[in-house]
């Protein structure tokens, strides 16, 4: 009988992993198998506090649930240091991965990850849920109609939150030992690959960060802005902040057509998104367009990575270079905004 569901094993208790813990059991061709922390007793309040099955396996290290041959594929919420690590280690027992983003650090440590989880034919994405909500595919479709939206002119991109004291000195987003991207890593990567997607994964010529980023006193990015130039004169900009209100925005602006959203990275509603269309050539000028799913983007996206394992394991296929791709340019642009920072707010060139 051929294989019909992924086993999963998660390699840590974060928040997030209770999103994905429950993205796995909603998509019909996955499995939550495994659950690894630091400590058993850790991994085993986690299981009871989310009400997993009883017949989860439980283990008190990540290299236990490495080490289980009957897991298929982890996802890898652990801080961004020690992505390399545990994902190549993942890669090299043949377990697919599916990576929290940021995915890396940089690219050089991205590079590694994707080319362990190549020589071993295992299939990589990184964890950006958004991109496979039906909502994304139908926009798309309308930027790519270029009666209805003409040419791309340009793309302004914004994710923020405002994070209480307890966050901004304690969270491994502000630690520099664990996340030292800070909000350019874990918000910034959203309107990056936003960004990237509006151009088609068109890579800019060159970027160039925004003056006075606010960072802590280890010196983590809290807030920063960057401006991206196409050789063709399209112009992205993108703002990411701990201490700025709540904000999502993603707009994409052409010739005969723009585009709007206020959620593009997590819908307002979790079985419902909105966009909004506009032009100056229809009546009414504005149009809201609401796209239906029947499971969250987050179990949406757990679905297609396992159809993508299945492929694989089932039927021998390659894994889908697609994703690699996608998160490789998404690091290459966050690369070069860090550098234009650390340069002194330089212009700083993307090398296809």
């Amino acid at each position: 009988m051929a294989k019909t569901t992924v086993r999963f094993g998660i390699l840590g208790c974060a928040n997030i992993a209770r999103k994905m813990c429950r993205a796995i059991s909603l998509s019909p061709n996955s499995v939550l198998y495994a659950i690894g922390s630091r400590s058993f007793d850790k991994a085993s309040r986690f299981m009871l506090e989310n009400g997993f099955s009883p017949e989860t396996k439980v283990y008190g290290s990540y290299e236990e649930v490495l080490d289980d041959t009957n897991v298929d594929a982890v996802y890898v919420p652990l801080p961004t240091t020690l992505h390399v690590r545990w994902a190549v280690l993942a890669a090299g027992k043949r377990k697919h991965v599916l990576l929290e983003k940021p995915a890396a650090l940089n690219l050089l440590e991205l590079d590694t990850i994707l080319e362990v989880c190549e020589s071993n034919g295992v299939q990589f994405m990184d964890a950006t849920m958004w991109m496979h909500h039906p909502r994304t595919a139908e926009m798309r479709a309308l930027l790519s109609d270029g009666q209805r939206f003409g040419q791309l002119k340009t793309i302004h991109s914004c994710f923020t939150y405002k994070a209480d004291d307890d966050f901004l000195y304690n969270n491994i987003r502000v630690k520099p030992d664990l996340d030292g991207l800070g909000a350019l890593g874990d918000i910034g990567w959203y309107c990056i690959q936003a960004i990237l997607w509006a151009a088609d994964y068109d890579l800019p010529q060159t970027v160039t960060s925004w003056h006075e980023p606010e960072l802590n006193q280890a010196g983590v990015i809290l807030s920063c802005g960057s401006s991206l130039y196409w050789k063709d004169g399209r112009i992205a900009t993108f703002y990411c902040s701990f201490l700025t209100n709540l904000t999502m925005d993603l707009s994409v602006l052409g010739t005969k057509g723009n585009l709007h959203i206020h959620d593009f990275a997590v819908p307002f509603r979790e079985n419902v998104a909105s966009y909004y269309y506009a032009s100056q050539f229809r009546v009414p000028i504005m149009n809201e367009h609401n796209v239906v799913n029947d499971r969250p983007q987050e179990a949406l996206m757990v679905g297609e990575f396992a159809s993508l394992v299945l492929e694989i394991e089932v039927n021998g296929s390659k894994p889908e270079k697609k994703w690699p791709e996608i998160s490789r340019k998404t690091q290459k642009v966050l690369d070069a905004v860090r550098a234009s920072i650390e340069k002194g707010f330089q212009a700083v060139q993307i090398v296809s």
